[in-house]
């Protein structure tokens, strides 16, 4: 008896069942394909996003790999006949998953912001569930209206490779995090500032975002040594010095931010870096209370 085609995934259904399934499918998977790229190129800002969507800090680098990789891979399998029934049990089984997650914590991420991509804007609120609920029934009629998904050996290649992928994204970023070396100078407050002399902390941040501030008001708290600080505003500058009076963080602001991101990448605010002689220490993306305060003390920039 022949073995069933890919091709013939939907030869026994109704030719507008047919389309259908592959607009549900296509759309679906482009968007968790799309979503886990971010993740797995943006780990480090994805982590800074699930521990302010309340994942444990000491999680956030696993959660942020796990799901990158686990969305990538069923993104894939929705989009190939041959596997779109498993592909829609994953994708579905992660939309509810987040649908449920939210749920539970409802009242403490209400209008979190939630976003997939750095240019599709999300909040935790009634919309945010109407949307996922919209996804959930467009991956489940993909799946519905499959063939029964076989070939484990090719899945499980592309499984692999995304495996591969997501380590090679993972290693140059963990690179760029350390040694790289800052300009020469930057401007700050109007005027040419080294970069290359004693310890300087660059604190990218939103003056309008809720966890700058309170990560802010923290490290306003701490006994500096010799340490300076540079404040970079990623976004309505002119609340930046507001925001350094209203936080008590004695620093000084710089217009450079989009240069420094593009040497120091990184996710959202708030993120720093630490320089020591015009080299990057290391990176900071966890601000609860425990870090950045543990790291700065270590590195000798607060008592």
């Amino acid at each position: 008896m022949a073995q069933a085609s890919p091709a013939a995934a939907f030869v026994d259904i109704p030719a507008w069942k047919n389309i259908v399934a592959w607009i549900c499918a296509v759309s679906i998977g482009l968007f968790f394909l799309g979503a886990g790229l971010w993740k797995l190129t943006d780990h480090l800002g994805t982590a800074t996003r699930m521990t302010q969507a309340l994942v444990p800090p000491s999680l956030s680098v696993l959660a942020a790999l796990f799901f990158g990789i686990t969305e990538v891979f069923g993104g894939i399998l929705l989009m190939i006949p041959r596997y779109r029934r498993w592909g829609s049990w994953l994708c579905s089984f992660l939309l509810v998953a987040f649908m449920v997650y939210m749920g539970w914590n409802y009242t403490a991420l209400q209008g979190m912001d939630c976003s997939c991509f750095p240019w599709l804007k999300r909040a935790v609120g009634p919309a945010f569930f109407w949307s996922d609920g919209l996804m959930l029934v467009m991956s489940a009629l993909a799946g519905w209206w499959a063939h029964s998904s076989q070939g484990t050996k090719g899945a499980a290649l592309i499984f692999a490779s995304t495996l591969v992928f997501a380590g090679v994204a993972y290693g140059i970023t963990e690179s760029r995090q350390s040694g790289t070396k800052a300009p020469d100078s930057i401007t700050v407050e109007g005027q040419p500032y080294s970069l290359q002399q004693g310890k300087i902390l660059l604190y990218f941040y939103d003056p309008e975002c809720s966890h700058c501030n309170d990560a802010a008001k923290r490290m306003a708290k701490h006994t500096w040594k010799d340490a300076k600080v540079i404040g970079l505003a990623t976004r309505v500058p002119q609340f930046a010095q507001y925001f350094m009076d209203s936080t008590g963080l004695k620093g000084k602001n710089s217009p450079d931010h989009v240069s420094l991101k593009a040497l120091f990448p990184h996710g959202d605010p708030p993120y720093g870096v630490v320089l020591e002689h015009g080299r990057m220490k290391t990176g900071l993306q966890r601000f609860d209370d425990v870090e950045p305060e543990a790291t700065l003390r270590q590195l000798g920039f607060i008592e």
